[in-house]
């Protein structure tokens, strides 16, 4: 099973959503905040995390890329519980019990989307307002196979 973490090449994301997300932590779509929105929201930062945000489900904040990674069932489940409860203060679910199947379906979704997408093949999302709601496309970039002379210079200590 596979989800997407959070990864910062740059400070970029410091300084262009109110709220970053952490390198490394968990991440999702989080379309759904931008549900009621319209273009009146789309301003400043706020605009920022709309256009191009994943969500990250530790911090509620925002980063441009994600990389596919291996996931356990159970960090699924620790993490259904967290978006759960994140649906309960933010967004005036009843219950955690009654926000579980949303959040699984909400995990599910990200799992689906990395599933056949090797580990370390980065991903971005683009969203944009039309009639019938928010639309969102992904942009996959594969992870490119490295060889070690491209990082380090080959010599002895002699020459």
């Amino acid at each position: 099973m596979k989800l997407a973490r959070a990864i910062h090449f740059d400070e970029s994301d410091q300084h262009v959503f109110a709220s970053p997300a952490r390198t490394g932590e968990w991440c999702i779509s989080g379309g759904f905040e931008f549900s009621d929105w319209t273009e009146g929201d789309l301003t400043g930062k706020p605009r920022q995390a709309f256009a191009n945000g994943w969500m990250g489900l530790e911090t509620g904040g925002r980063v441009t890329f994600v990389a596919v990674t291996q996931i356990e069932p159970a960090e699924v489940e620790t993490l259904v519980a967290l978006l759960a409860q994140h649906f309960v203060t933010y967004y005036g679910a009843p219950s955690v019990d009654a926000a579980k199947p949303v959040a699984r379906e909400e995990i599910g979704q990200m799992i689906d989307l990395c599933e056949d997408h090797a580990p370390n093949t980065l991903l971005t999302v683009a969203r944009e307002l039309t009639d019938a709601g928010v639309r969102e496309s992904y942009r996959v970039i594969e992870a490119q196979d490295a060889g070690l002379e491209q990082f380090a210079i080959h010599g002895s200590p002699d020459e």
